[in-house]
């Protein structure tokens, strides 16, 4: 059977005004560690959720899952599993490089009152594969982008996102009780920052400097 063919909508026009705001909301973007202790309203989490699943895909396969922490106990075992993966990292460092990380708030665990796994389904049948025979990684980076937009949504309803890589996946699996063969891909922190800033943290910080755009094109 035939497969029906979708008449396009009408585009809509973004103008200049648009595309300055939209820059505005990129640049205001940033990786939040201090939240204030507000709850979110009732149904933000689900809608940001709807807008991260607009995000492109490979092979239209969707492979993110999102799975909404709200219990403290499985809170309480992520933060423990965060804990000893930050002072394992901090051990790897030397001198003042140690006295520098060891000031750096590297997690909003204690404060977000939202916190989202983001998991990927390696196996899913969604797509039949297109797209990842020679790149199996394109269903991570899919997610990634998901991750990405949800931020972007956030951060224009004034919430902010924190991404917490300091962490064992495995670990988290186990916590979070989901399936073995899903892949962690972020674990996030959401909530109202408690202030903005079009500055990252690290680079307010000390601890890096973004390099200049021009340092990362090469042409060929």
């Amino acid at each position: 059977m035939a497969t029906a063919t979708l008449a396009p909508a009408a585009a809509p026009r973004f103008d200049t005004a648009f595309r300055t705001r939209l820059r505005e909301l990129l640049v205001w973007r940033r990786d939040v560690r201090r939240f204030r202790p507000d709850a979110l309203p009732a149904g933000t989490l689900d809608r940001l959720i709807e807008a991260a699943a607009l995000a492109p895909s490979v092979g239209l396969s969707q492979p993110w899952r999102f799975v909404m922490v709200d219990d403290p106990a499985r809170r309480r075992a992520v933060r423990d599993v965060f804990a000893r993966c930050n002072a394992a990292a901090l051990a790897s460092y030397d001198d003042d490089a140690a006295r520098r990380y060891a000031e750096l708030k590297l997690a909003g665990l204690d404060d977000a009152p939202a916190q989202l796994a983001v998991f990927v389904d390696p196996a899913t049948a969604q797509g039949h594969g297109l797209g990842r025979r020679t790149m199996p990684e394109m269903i991570e980076y899919s997610a990634v982008v998901a991750i990405h937009t949800l931020w972007l949504a956030a951060r224009a309803e004034e919430i902010g996102v924190g991404w917490v890589s300091i962490l064992e996946p495995a670990r988290v699996t186990a916590i979070l009780e989901v399936p073995e063969a899903w892949r962690l891909i972020g674990y996030l922190c959401i909530g109202y920052p408690a202030q903005h800033d079009d500055v990252p943290a690290l680079e307010r910080a000390g601890w890096e400097q973004r390099h200049a755009v021009g340092d990362l094109i090469v042409r060929r």
